[in-house]
């Protein structure tokens, strides 16, 4: 008798967990957009092209070498993901945002006193993508994920815009920044944005569900263990291979014509300005392709979803290959890579948690992370060298259509989701 007592006091003193998919886990999802949006993941990969003609001219850095700014970035990431994803399951989400977005803005702040030394400059670059590593993608899904069931894939889809407005709005903002006050203030200034914008944002409005109850009745939340899989039993399982084996090669094909795409065009005899009118389209299709693609992912399977979306990137490849090309075919092959850009991160972080749940997401989508840094790490590599042997891309983007039709196919070999429902009862 006294112990059935125990257990209705416990009870009584349990604070039940908000409803998924109500208002309350929108505002978190605003919170994760502008928290992503100003992250490692879209701040140095967009603004690097406009900073390497600075530090080359003042510092005589080849091109080259400044590029592989970025393939430092994806190899520390490969590492820094994974501990990320360990960190936001034991410790929660937010209070790694909030650690990872001030040291992350200060070390990017850094890059702004560089003083010639390239191997300096790279340093800088590691230790930015190990402190920055809180901000990526898996932080902002694993907290989004856990407030949302029938509406779960928009709202993964909005999140993710985040990186599309970083791309649409920073290169301008950058310009303007560099062609008045210098490349050091630059640099102090957008490595500013994620302390002044980012960490007040995400400090009033983003929370996980078991924060949210403890936050508004003042009461100890309901136990939760959330169902799915560890990375142990995960890695025994042949859905884990068949995704790491299909994002690898989506990975590689996505990522790599974007900072080639400039070049790519040149090929084809564009002008700069013609170039400029191109290519203004592409960050706004990788908005339009996480939200469609979010949309789609709450009506239908992922899988079918992920090989209907990405034909469209497909073709695109397949017509920045063709020896002559007008720019209208262009513009259309550009929007189409973004579309399937926007597309990538959307449809990693809905499959995870549909077919491994909840219990490790972090540390789970930290490892998938790593494959996509591979792969994406590699892509502008091996296009710059198809280039540098035959002075064209033809090869490589014909390559990258093979690697999206064989990614995507595979995807379907991943079958029905599980029922964790049904699991957690």
């Amino acid at each position: 008798m006294a112990a059935a007592t125990d257990r209705q006091m416990i009870a009584q003193a349990m604070a039940p967990l908000p409803p998924r998919d109500t208002a309350a886990g929108w505002v978190v999802v605003a919170a994760s957009m502008v928290g992503l949006a100003m992250g490692l993941s879209p701040l140095p990969f967009y603004t690097i092209g406009m900073f390497a003609p600075e530090l080359q001219r003042e510092f005589g850095w080849s091109f080259a070498a400044l590029m592989g700014s970025i393939t430092v970035q994806s190899v520390v990431v490969m590492g820094t993901g994974p501990v990320a994803g360990f960190a936001v399951d034991r410790y929660g989400a937010k209070p790694v945002a909030l650690i990872s977005l001030l040291l992350f803005g200060l070390t990017y702040m850094s890059l702004g006193l560089s003083g010639g030394n390239i191997w300096v400059y790279y340093g800088q670059w590691v230790l930015m993508s190990t402190l920055g590593a809180g901000t990526l993608t898996a932080t902002w899904m694993h907290t989004v994920n856990g407030w949302f069931e029938k509406q779960r894939g928009l709202a993964i889809g909005i999140a993710s815009t985040g990186t599309g407005i970083t791309g649409f709005l920073i290169k301008p903002f950058s310009a303007w920044l560099i062609g008045n006050y210098g490349w050091r203030t630059a640099f102090f200034v957008i490595g500013a944005l994620p302390i002044v914008i980012g960490l007040p944002i995400v400090a009033m409005f983003f929370r996980e569900r078991l924060d949210a109850a403890r936050k508004d009745t003042g009461l100890a939340a309901e136990p939760v263990v959330e169902a799915g899989l560890t990375l142990r039993e995960a890695l025994r399982d042949r859905r884990f291979w068949i995704m790491t084996f299909a994002f690898l090669l989506i990975a590689f094909a996505l990522t790599a014509p974007t900072p080639n795409l400039e070049n790519i065009l040149r090929t084809q005899k564009f002008t700069l300005s013609q170039i400029g009118t191109i290519t203004a389209g592409f960050g706004l299709s990788v908005i339009a392709g996480r939200i469609v693609g979010g949309f789609l992912l709450d009506r239908f399977w992922a899988p079918a979803c992920a090989l209907a979306i990405l034909v469209m990137p497909m073709i695109g490849s397949f017509m920045l290959s063709r020896p002559e090309l007008d720019s209208g075919h262009a513009a259309v092959a550009v929007i189409t890579l973004g579309l399937g850009a926007g597309f990538e991160f959307d449809l990693l972080a809905y499959l995870i948690a549909r077919y491994f749940g909840r219990r490790a997401y972090g540390l789970i989508y930290g490892t998938f992370f790593t494959v996509i840094a591979f792969g994406g790490g590699m892509g502008p590599i091996v296009y710059g060298r198809v280039f540098d042997a035959t002075g064209r891309y033809d090869m490589a983007l014909l390559s990258g259509v093979g690697c999206l039709i064989v990614g995507s196919l595979a995807l379907l070999a991943l079958g029905r989701y599980p029922d964790w429902a049904r699991e957690a009862a």
